[in-house]
């Protein structure tokens, strides 16, 4: 069953009077479970198209259907109570508050989704995922004093914490060394495989779309002929990948 259907998506902004077209007729889909790589290089289209699946932004015309949900004919708000339940978020820069320690920026999409702080039981499930990435001794340390590594396992925690759909990760390894990218590609795999979380890499890294079951491919606004493949073998995790990374 599919969870993300992208059905003929143009998105056209307005610069100057002008038009410029960025997603000329889209289609695309993702089932429940499946981990997918969305491949292109800077100027494809790939962006924009992640947030239109992130329920960031909205088509100029065509369909997007979440989880059975049109959301292109939704409201700004609706969009964002969609967002908050369903999807999570992984980017490059990791995105964390400097000044406020690991777990409170794990429990903010939850902060934000409740208006109150965090109660015991939110801060209790804060921990526990921190716990599973590995960083169950660092839930009061602030990002300056995490490694690169580390607070990316943050951000995935953070981006675990409404129990999402959907987990959208841009460029994710870009600000890592190679053997801490390997770790969170597997970790990633592991989340897919273990826990059938749908995860979409938006990438314009071959090697780490490798790590993925599929592999689609945008160029100049389209999607690019003959653009859906398998990945290499790498898609599937290695045997310790369900193991925490350890001083990353």
């Amino acid at each position: 069953m599919n969870l993300i259907e992208i059905e003929n998506v143009v998105k056209t902004y307005h610069l100057g009077g002008t038009d410029v077209p960025v997603l000329k007729g889209v289609s695309m889909a993702v089932q429940q479970g499946e981990m997918v790589a969305l491949m292109g290089a800077s100027g494809s289209g790939k962006t924009t198209l992640m947030n239109i699946l992130g329920c960031l932004d909205r088509p100029t015309s065509g369909r997007y259907i979440l989880d059975g949900q049109e959301v292109s004919r939704m409201n700004p708000n609706q969009r964002a109570e969609v967002r908050n339940a369903k999807i999570g978020f992984v980017f490059q820069n990791f995105n964390l508050l400097p000044r406020t320690s690991a777990i409170e920026n794990v429990l903010l999409p939850s902060t934000y989704a409740d208006g109150s702080i965090p109660s015991a039981k939110l801060r209790q499930h804060g921990r526990q995922l921190l716990e599973r990435v590995g960083l169950a001794d660092r839930a009061d340390h602030e990002p300056s004093q995490l490694s690169g590594g580390q607070q990316q396992r943050v951000a995935i925690a953070r981006a675990l914490v409404n129990s999402p759909r959907l987990l959208l990760a841009d460029e994710p390894t870009g600000n890592l060394d190679s053997r801490t990218s390997e770790d969170v590609l597997a970790m990633f795999q592991n989340l897919n495989q273990q826990e059938g979380l749908a995860i979409l890499l938006v990438t314009h890294d071959a090697h780490v779309a490798s790590h993925a079951q599929r592999v689609i491919h945008i160029h100049d606004g389209m999607i690019a002929a003959g653009a859906f493949e398998s990945a290499s073998p790498q898609a599937t995790p290695p045997a310790d990948a369900a193991s925490p990374m350890e001083g990353r």
